[in-house]
């Protein structure tokens, strides 16, 4: 029987990308560094991984003044991937009612729909992360594909 130990769990391999400067193309480079990071999830979450990142991503582009950086890490037990995107806006995202009659308004609401939890942290120097962790594993983690997501 292994001993006890008071050492703290290994923490979860993660990965960061430099966002200050770029413009939404770079959305397509994000998403093909997270492909190529977390390659142990399967592709069916990954997918769902991928549209939350997205989402984080685009929601800094537009309302949080630039994204400055992306993080990611994954926790293969239980299987979760946790997405950070920082901005220098200290204005909170809001998952808002889609509607028919103007567009865009829908990503936090998607956020919401397929990450477990997700987050703002403030900056106390101005800015904040808005984070998201999306289940890769169990029941709770059935990917949005496979299920009418509403």
């Amino acid at each position: 029987m292994p001993e006890p130990s008071n050492e703290p769990a290994p923490a979860p391999p993660s990965w960061s990308m430099d966002l200050r400067g770029t413009t939404a193309p770079a959305l397509v480079e994000i998403r093909r560094w997270a492909s190529r990071a977390l390659a142990r999830v399967d592709d069916a979450h990954l997918g769902d991984v991928l549209l939350v990142a997205t989402e984080l991503v685009t929601n800094a582009y537009d309302h949080g003044e630039g994204p400055l950086q992306v993080r990611m890490s994954h926790t293969p037990s239980p299987c979760r991937v946790r997405i950070e995107v920082d901005d220098n806006c200290p204005d909170h995202p809001e998952v808002t009612v889609p509607s028919l009659e103007r567009p865009g308004g829908r990503g936090m609401h998607i956020v919401d729909k397929l990450a477990h939890s997700w987050g703002v942290a403030e900056h106390p120097a101005g800015g904040k992360t808005v984070w998201a962790e999306v289940s890769c594993d169990g029941a709770d983690a059935v990917p949005c594909a496979a299920v009418a997501c509403s």
